[in-house]
């Protein structure tokens, strides 16, 4: 490993999950799995791939570990929040992702995984009914209850560094609101006065965790670290973000695939996505209200892509204006699916003088086996980043992400193509391991 500034990943990394429903069960299951040489972390980037460092004769192949200095598995301690007050074992059992075979061999370890009372509000997800909760009289009170939360874990596990990261629910739109999002300053004082209408419980776990020195991570769509305020509060603290929602299943083919119709030229008439799933994901979004922050989420990922405005020919038709392509995505809850999510996408295209084909894709997938890698991936490198002196938007991590952070208020676009998000995390790797950050993102 080549000299670099970035500190020694010594000691315990404390990761604490907001939520300990199926994905974090699964991802921590499959954590203290691997460790006991049981399983294997397939799809996680950081355990698996290699990236180029160096050109011509000096070229060569590493994994992350090799380049950077990550957190080993062996030393990661899991906590949680959740409404419900099941242990992790118990949850993992009833989430019934995984075969009780793989989750057994880890009950002992998964059953001292007790959840903390979480910071919850019903109005924010109604179709969840928990009594695991705080009881505070503000938001303020919640931060405050988080931070002795977070100071408690890391003292009683002997943890060097925290990183919290969201994988509960998502969440009711919420836009967002000059006033009291625009500045820290702001923030602080709605939370003192018990804003609920504009501070999100999820801001709470944000503040808290950067408050106490720890990354944070939005593993749902929701607005919570996507405001000047907490942009704020992260270069005030040295602390990388990171957010927003899980690139798992329809949207990681979508910012795959699009470059495909990109690239070849050819035009795009219309993309429609529908997706049927089980889980308690799927019955928190059965509200209207919660869907919409999905939504939001999930459309801004082609019109990154395939934009009207460069290439009017091929991307300029489709909606009432004679604008844009149509773009449409539906959610359905499905019981009987649980976590065997099915995302269905039918694409017409056209081609030579205007003649039209269609592609249609059935993803069969399973959301959290391919959220769980995401998980530890966004763990590990956020860890590494504030290790790195990296603070604020972590832009390199979009690749993992539905629609990344991006500075809307200096009319910032996202980067949602897929390779391009790929470019952007080999050269922040290469940076920080001290070589050339040497691809061209064009």
């Amino acid at each position: 490993m080549k000299q670099t500034n970035v500190k020694p990943a010594d000691g315990k990394l404390g990761i604490l999950v907001v939520g300990n429903g199926a994905v974090s069960t699964t991802f921590m299951t499959g954590v203290l799995m691997t460790r006991r040489g049981l399983a294997k972390p397939v799809g996680s980037m950081t355990q698996y791939d290699k990236i180029r460092v160096g050109k011509g004769n000096d070229k060569k192949y590493l994994a992350y570990d090799e380049i950077v200095p990550l957190t080993k598995l062996d030393d990661i301690v899991f906590g949680t929040w959740d409404v419900y007050p099941q242990n992790a074992y118990q949850a993992a059992m009833y989430a019934e992702v995984l075969k009780e075979k793989d989750i057994n061999p880890v009950k002992d370890e998964l059953e001292k995984i007790v959840p903390m009372k979480a910071a919850f509000d019903k109005n924010y997800a109604k179709r969840l009914d928990g009594d695991n909760v705080k009881d505070c009289n503000t938001r303020w009170e919640m931060v405050e209850a988080l931070r002795e939360d977070i100071r408690t874990f890391k003292e009683k596990n002997g943890c060097a560094r925290i990183v919290v990261l969201w994988a509960a629910s998502t969440e009711i739109y919420v836009p967002v609101y000059e006033p009291v999002h625009n500045t820290l300053e702001a923030l602080e004082k709605a939370m003192k006065e018990d804003d609920r209408e504009h501070i999100a419980p999820s801001m709470c776990y944000a503040y808290a965790a950067l408050a106490e020195g720890a990354p944070f991570i939005m593993g749902a769509p929701n607005t919570t670290v996507d405001i000047p305020a907490m942009w704020e509060l992260a270069e005030k603290t040295k602390m990388p973000i990171a957010g927003k929602d899980f690139k798992t299943g329809q949207t990681l083919v979508k910012s795959g695939f699009s470059p495909i119709i990109g690239t070849r030229c050819l035009g795009l008439s219309g993309w429609f996505s529908t997706n049927i799933l089980g889980n308690r994901d799927g019955l928190v979004l059965d509200e209207p209200a919660n869907f919409r922050t999905k939504e939001v989420s999930k459309l801004s990922t082609l019109e990154t892509i395939l934009k009207p405005e460069a290439q009017p020919d091929l991307y300029g038709h489709g909606n009432d204006e004679d604008t844009q392509y149509y773009h449409k995505v539906r959610i359905n809850y499905y019981p009987p699916r649980n976590d065997n999510k099915e995302g269905w996408d039918n694409i017409d295209i056209f081609g030579w003088m205007g003649y039209p084909m269609q592609i249609k894709i059935n993803f069969l997938c399973r959301d959290s086996i391919l959220a769980a890698p995401l998980c530890l991936d966004l763990c590990l490198l956020s860890d590494l980043a504030a290790r790195a002196g990296r603070y604020g938007t972590q832009r390199f991590l979009s690749f993992y992400l539905k629609s990344p952070m991006h500075d809307y208020t200096r009319g910032e676009e996202p980067v949602n193509h897929l390779y391009q998000q790929y470019t952007m995390l080999k050269n922040a790797i290469r940076e920080m391991g001290g070589y050339e950050a040497d691809e061209e993102i064009d």
